[in-house]
């Protein structure tokens, strides 16, 4: 996951808007969202590999998502996978916003262990509904108030051209009142697929070329690039809609996809929450 933004308690008629991008190797076998059969209040695509995810969502709506952090020039023992880190969160059995590494179900000296990571973590289904992004290349997890956040491969909300272009799609989400037109709206900015001037990319320690080529939204390449668009829409009533994209590698198109699409009621929805 390379790409996220969300807009929470923001909507008249959603708790929560969220719209991702994951970007990986072509190579790395994954399977496309789905009920996990191991797991059945999990729902997500899944890292064939190493068994994990990088996006979930429970049926009791908790949520994760994760992407990595830049970091070219840092010496990385091998350690464990960071698709764990989003099961963690979504199997915890009472995750809690004020402490970091717990919500997540780590420890400190754990999550330390792991490559560079955000880990984006929501709970609407609890009495006062939170969201929270931990990073092991931050000191602590950042609490988040309501409001609309960007996401990508450096600490939340770090300004680099695809995170601002995607919240300012968000933020026009929040004057539309149909679902078709957010969905479609959302899909549009994800499929954005020309480079940004070099004046505006950041500086990661990547060559200039490798900085342009994954500056868009929607970023393709010979051997990695975007492999699926995803949207989750939860309404003030708990009716929840997950629309996949997945790409086809060869061509680089993001008219030509396959989509899947999903939708469930969070149990035990508290009445009337973040009304």
């Amino acid at each position: 996951m390379c790409l996220i933004a969300f807009a929470l308690d923001e909507h008249p008629h959603y708790s929560l808007l969220l719209a991702s991008n994951r970007d990986e190797f072509y190579h790395r076998a994954s399977s496309p969202m789905h009920w996990w059969p191991d797991h059945p209040m999990v729902i997500g695509g899944r890292d064939q590999l190493a068994g994990g995810t990088w996006l979930g969502m429970t049926r009791k709506g908790r949520i994760a998502a994760l992407t990595n952090v830049r970091e070219p020039k840092t010496a990385i023992a091998p350690g464990p996978s960071r698709g764990d880190l989003p099961l963690g969160f979504l199997q915890a059995p009472h995750p809690s916003p004020q402490a970091d590494p717990d919500a997540s179900g780590l420890s400190a000296e754990r999550y330390a262990q792991y490559a560079g990571f955000n880990l984006l973590m929501v709970d609407l289904s609890s009495p006062r509904p939170w969201a929270s992004c931990l990073s092991n290349r931050h000191d602590q997890a950042v609490q988040l108030s309501p409001g609309v956040y960007g996401l990508s491969n450096h600490l939340i909300e770090t300004p680099w051209p695809k995170v601002t272009g995607l919240k300012e799609a968000m933020r026009e989400t929040l004057h539309l009142a149909d679902a078709p037109d957010i969905e479609e709206h959302l899909f549009r900015a994800l499929a954005q697929s020309q480079p940004y001037p070099d004046e505006l990319l950041p500086r990661t320690g990547i060559p200039l070329e490798r900085e342009r080529l994954l500056s868009p939204a929607f970023v393709h390449s010979q051997d990695y690039g975007t492999r699926a668009s995803t949207l989750i829409l939860v309404g003030r009533d708990g009716q929840t809609t997950l629309i996949e994209r997945s790409w086809d590698p060869l061509t680089g198109d993001p008219r030509r996809h396959t989509e899947r699409r999903f939708g469930f009621r969070i149990t035990d929805w508290p009445k009337g929450h973040l009304s």
